[in-house]
C-alpha cells in the first residue's frame, strides 16, 4: 500500500503535543486576522517590494522554508553582535550594525513573503501558521536583544531589562488576546512598529499595544460565561508569563555575581527561549482550543539558577547560567519538532507518533486533502515505498 506522502522525522521520539481530537481542531483551524496598521508612504514601498521580491521567488520553494531562512539570518547577524559586545556595553565594528538593520530587513521581507507565497502555492495549513508565530516569537528575542546592544542600553542594566521583557510580554499579550477573542488583532501601532522604531516608542508602544490587548481581554471572551475558546479563565495565561518576569527579576536581583550586568546577552537570550516556548504553547492552545498547563519543562533551567542562588552560589553563577541556556534552547527546539512532527504524522497513527518511525501511513479517513495540504507545506517531500 503506497503512502501518498513522506513524514520527515526530525527528531526520534518525545512527548505528543496534543490529543486526536485537539488535531481534528487544528485541521479546522482558520487564521482570522483583523489588521488596522499604520498606512505610510514607507509602508506602501515596503509591500511593493514585497510584491515585487514575491514574484521572483520560485514556486517550488515551500513557504515554511522561506520563514526559516529569514529567521536564521536574523539570529546569526545579532549573535555577531552579541559576540562583539558580550557586555553590550562595547563599541562594535560599523559593519556588525549594518549587517544586523539588513537581517532584521531581511527576514520581516521574507516573513511577509512566506504568506504571499503560501497563497500562491495554495499550501496554507495551520501548520504554516505555527512556524509564522513560532519563528516571530524567537525573532522578537533577537531583535530586541541586538537593540539594546547596538544603542549600548546596559549601561543602565534596569532599563535594559525592562525593554527586553516588555517586548516578549507585549508578543505574549498579542496571543493571550487571540486566545480569549479567537481573532488575532492587529493595533495601529504594533509588534512591526515598535520593532521599526524602538528607540523612540518602546514605552509608547507597550503601553499604547497592552492597553488595546487587555482592552480585548477583559471585555470577555467568545466560549462559555465568556470564558476563552477553551472554556478556560481569561486570565489563566497570565500565570506563564508572571512567572517568566518573575523568575527573571528574582534572579537578577539575587545574584551575588551581577549575572545579567556582565552577561546580558546570555540572560536574555535564556529566558527569551523560555518565553518563545510557553507562546508557542498558547498559539498551539488557542488553535486547537485547548487548556495550557502551569508545569512545563520550560522553567527547568531557571529554577537551577534560583536554586544555586539559594545555596549561595554553591556552582558558579556563570557555568550554571550556560546549563540552563542550553536546556532552554533544547526544550524549545524538542517541543517545536515534536509538534512538527506531530502535524505530518497525525497521532490517528501511535505508532508514528510515539516511537518516532520515518513511515507515513495512509490519512485518517475523509483527511486526505488536509494531509495533502501539509505535504506542500514542508521542504521535504516525496513517496515512500510500500509499507
Amino acid at each position: 500500500m503506497a503512502c501518498p506522502v513522506a513524514c520527515p522525522v526530525l527528531f526520534r521520539g518525545g512527548n505528543p503535543v496534543y490529543e486526536q481530537h485537539e488535531w481534528k481542531i487544528l485541521q479546522q483551524a482558520k487564521n482570522t486576522v483583523k489588521e488596522h496598521g499604520l498606512k505610510t508612504e514607507t509602508a506602501r514601498a515596503m509591500l511593493d517590494w514585497i510584491h515585487t521580491a514575491d514574484i521572483c521567488s520560485p514556486a517550488w520553494i515551500a513557504s515554511n522554508l522561506i520563514t526559516i531562512i529569514g529567521l536564521l539570518i536574523n539570529i546569526f547577524t545579532t549573535l555577531l553582535l552579541v559576540c562583539y559586545c558580550p557586555t553590550a556595553t562595547e563599541q562594535a565594528s560599523p559593519w556588525a550594525y549594518i549587517a544586523c538593520a539588513c537581517g532584521l530587513f531581511i527576514y520581516q521581507s521574507l516573513d511577509a513573503i512566506d504568506r504571499k507565497q503560501a497563497g500562491r502555492t495554495n499550501s496554507s495549513p495551520p501548520l504554516g501558521e505555527l512556524f509564522d508565530h513560532g519563528c516571530d516569537s524567537l525573532s522578537t528575542v533577537f531583535v530586541v536583544l541586538g537593540t539594546c546592544i547596538a544603542v549600548q542600553l546596559d549601561s543602565n542594566p534596569e532599563w535594559m531589562f525592562f525593554c527586553c521583557f516588555a517586548a516578549t510580554f507585549m508578543f505574549y499579550c498579542v496571543h493571550w488576546q487571540t486566545y480569549v477573542s479567537g481573532t488575532l488583532r492587529f493595533g495601529i501601532i504594533d509588534v512591526t512598529e515598535v520593532k521599526i522604531l524602538p528607540a523612540l516608542c518602546t514605552v509608547a508602544g507597550t503601553i499604547f499595544s497592552c492597553t488595546n490587548y487587555f482592552g480585548v481581554i477583559f471585555r470577555g471572551g467568545v466560549g462559555k460565561n465568556r470564558s476563552t475558546i477553551a472554556g478556560t479563565s481569561i486570565l489563566s495565561p497570565f500565570l506563564h508569563i508572571s512567572s517568566v518576569t518573575a523568575l527573571a527579576a528574582m534572579i537578577y536581583k539575587k545574584s551575588a555575581v551581577q549575572l545579567f550586568e556582565r552577561h546580558p546577552g546570555l540572560y536574555i537570550l535564556t529566558f527569551g527561549f523560555m518565553s518563545a516556548k510557553i507562546t508557542n504553547q498558547l498559539v498551539v492552545a488557542h488553535m486547537t482550543k485547548s487548556e495550557m498547563y502551569l508545569y512545563d519543562t520550560a522553567f527547568i533551567g531557571p529554577a537551577l539558577l534560583l536554586l544555586d542562588q539559594y545555596f549561595n552560589s554553591f556552582i558558579d553563577e556563570y557555568i550554571v547560567l550556560w546549563i540552563a541556556l542550553i536546556l532552554s534552547l533544547f526544550d524549545l527546539f524538542q517541543y517545536c519538532v515534536s509538534v512538527c512532527n506531530q502535524n505530518c504524522c497525525p497521532p490517528a497513527h501511535p505508532r508514528v507518533l510515539h516511537q518516532g518511525l520515518p513511515h507515513a501511513l495512509e490519512p485518517p479517513l475523509g483527511m486526505g486533502a488536509a494531509t495533502e495540504e501539509w505535504r506542500r507545506s514542508w521542504v521535504f517531500t516525496g513517496m515512500d515505498e510500500d509499507l
